[in-house]
């Protein structure tokens, strides 16, 4: 039965009598669920983050067609697997906000948005500069595209790595944390700048251009006016409910609303998701009792952690090995060097000499999950009836956030403890 299994292809189990689902897409499901938590548990394992693990397993899965076994061949496309890995990311950009809230982001502002912004701008014109050097024939959006995920940056690496070494007190925590707070918000209006920039297929006048930025920074102000006036009393009267779970379904409920207006409104999805989880701070949820903040994140994290990795499992799936020669090696080779050295320079940033720039710099480096996220967007936008991010070029843009994903932790684990060192016996 399991050897029949495995030399199905996944395009077969679409249901062909209309009533539900074929039973075998839930043996996939499955199948990628726990081989995500397998590959996440061998990367933790191996000091390397889980996203990282979960990436390489979804390459693994993808490419067993290389070796006879037809399983998971075309799974990526199919609806359910997308709908889910798009639920799951949506979910994983509200944690996010939920983690981001708007008192961090004033109180850091202005320590940590010139790194902010460096770590925003150089990283994206370099891309841009390899990408119109290495494909010259490509169209301009998808030079600007590339440009755009290479802006991206991670701070739950960073964090973690900040955490184990017990340095969450040091200066250079602060601006890193700081920074990458509003790195991300400047990354997801770039994203939805971007994204609005490749359906013209070229660069738009500036009337268009003016619309497109007044969009998206018009869609996150009126979030932050609409979690100011109007979520408080949403969730007060919420809390008067009797049925069971009533904020987790708010909040969710908060989060896709905030989602489809934001798809509808031309920009991405995750820039609505990301903004309802900016707006529910401790304050809105606190009906529900002194520790709903809290529980909140404990009911949405589980959630996460089951859909989440569907995403970057099917990330991995995307990238076909039989289909990489030398030039998308080449490409991701000049991206990762362009991607590690535009986040380096962020350490330019920092005011005075509190803080180590070069610990800095690093720790703005890795791409992870957010990187994997601009480029499944970019993957998803057509240009002449083609994806504007081909196969190739996906492929060298997922290798570059793996290679600045691993790179990360070692590199700043070792900085750091110089860093502390030197202090421990300056003091």
């Amino acid at each position: 039965m399991l050897a029949l299994f495995a030399a199905v292809p996944a395009t077969a189990f679409a249901s062909q009598d209309g009533h539900g689902l074929d039973a075998k897409i839930w043996l996939i499901l499955a199948g990628m669920i726990l081989a995500a938590k397998i590959g996440g548990e061998v990367a933790v394992r191996l000091n390397q983050p889980s996203v990282l693990g979960e990436l390489c397993v979804g390459i693994v899965l993808g490419n067993l067609g290389m070796i006879g076994m037809h399983t998971f061949d075309g799974a990526a496309e199919l609806v359910p697997i997308e709908f889910l890995a798009e639920f799951g990311v949506v979910l994983l950009l509200f944690e996010v906000g939920l983690e981001s809230t708007l008192t961090e982001m004033r109180a850091v502002a202005p320590t940590s948005g010139s790194v902010a912004i460096i770590g925003v701008v150089a990283p994206m014109a370099l891309g841009y500069g390899v990408s119109l050097w290495l494909l010259p024939d490509a169209p301009f959006s998808l030079h600007l595209f590339i440009g755009a995920t290479l802006c991206a940056t991670s701070v739950g690496i960073t964090a973690r790595v900040l955490k184990d070494l017990n340095a969450m007190a040091q200066p250079e925590t602060r601006v890193i944390l700081g920074a990458a707070v509003i790195d991300d918000v400047l990354g997801l209006i770039v994203l939805a700048v971007v994204a609005s920039i490749a359906e013209f297929g070229a660069v738009p006048g500036a009337l268009d251009l003016t619309k497109i930025i007044g969009l998206a920074a018009g869609f996150l102000v009126g979030a932050l006016v609409l979690g100011a006036y109007v979520v408080p009393g949403v969730f007060r009267a919420a809390s008067k409910l009797r049925t069971q779970d009533v904020l987790a379904a708010v909040a969710i409920g908060l989060c896709l609303l905030l989602a489809g207006v934001s798809g509808e409104a031309g920009l991405a999805p995750i820039v609505g998701a990301f903004a309802a989880g900016l707006i529910l701070d401790e304050v809105h949820v606190r009906p529900f009792g002194k520790t709903s903040a809290h529980d909140l994140t404990e009911i949405i994290g589980p959630i996460v952690a089951v859909v989440a990795p569907i995403f970057f499992v099917r990330t991995g799936m995307m990238v076909q090995l039989s289909g990489i020669g030398t030039e998308p090696l080449f490409l991701a080779l000049a991206l990762t060097i362009v991607a590690i050295v535009g986040k380096l320079v962020t350490g330019l940033g920092v005011r005075g000499k509190t803080a180590d720039r070069l610990t800095v710099g690093i720790g703005m480096v890795p791409r992870g999950e957010v990187g994997l996220i601009f480029a499944n967007v970019g993957a998803g936008i057509r240009f002449e009836g083609k994806p504007l991010i081909a196969a190739g070029v996906y492929a060298a843009i997922v290798l570059m956030v793996m290679a600045s994903t691993v790179v990360t932790p070692p590199w700043l684990a070792q900085r750091l403890r110089q860093v502390m060192r030197k202090r421990s016996d300056d003091a």
